[in-house]
């Protein structure tokens, strides 16, 4: 891909595959890595990318990068979420704990439907599980959630 096309998606996308590799890795160093090792993928290789379709198809090769992290690396050393996310109330950062304490299967479809705004299907099609599922799993984390903190 040219440059100036690459500069475009990343000046559209590098929040959204921050946001993702956030919620995959729970590392905000390595997230940043990430995106950074994305967008230089798409410099190197002769990709072509789908008008219309960047947004899935980042979100896809952010997913997949963050999988290889995860399968090469068994151990993460974390930053505290309170030195990482600054959020003006404690209930945020209460919550945003908890959804960061979730099972993987869980928090993952948290992050992409409510950070990063997917839908049912789409989040599905990345995951290689049906929308039901998706949904379930929402349901079940929301559950968790509402153990977790007491509240709605």
């Amino acid at each position: 891909m040219e440059q100036e096309s690459v500069l475009a998606l990343f000046d559209r996308y590098a929040d959204l595959v921050y946001r993702v590799a956030l919620s995959y890795l729970r590392s905000p160093q390595e997230a940043e890595d990430t995106v950074q090792t994305v967008f230089l993928k798409l410099l190197e290789g002769g990709v072509t990318i789908y008008p219309g379709r960047e947004r899935a198809f980042l979100t896809k090769v952010t997913i997949n990068h963050c999988k290889n992290i995860l399968a090469a690396a068994k151990k993460h050393e974390t930053v505290p979420l309170e030195e990482t996310v600054l959020l003006s109330q404690p209930e945020d950062r209460d919550l945003l704990r908890a959804v960061m304490e979730l099972p993987e299967k869980y928090r993952i479809v948290v992050g992409l439907h409510y950070f990063a705004g997917y839908s049912f299907r789409e989040i599905g099609a990345f995951l290689h599980i049906g929308a039901s599922a998706v949904s379930m799993r929402l349901h079940r984390a929301k559950g968790i959630l509402k153990k977790q903190l007491g509240r709605d």
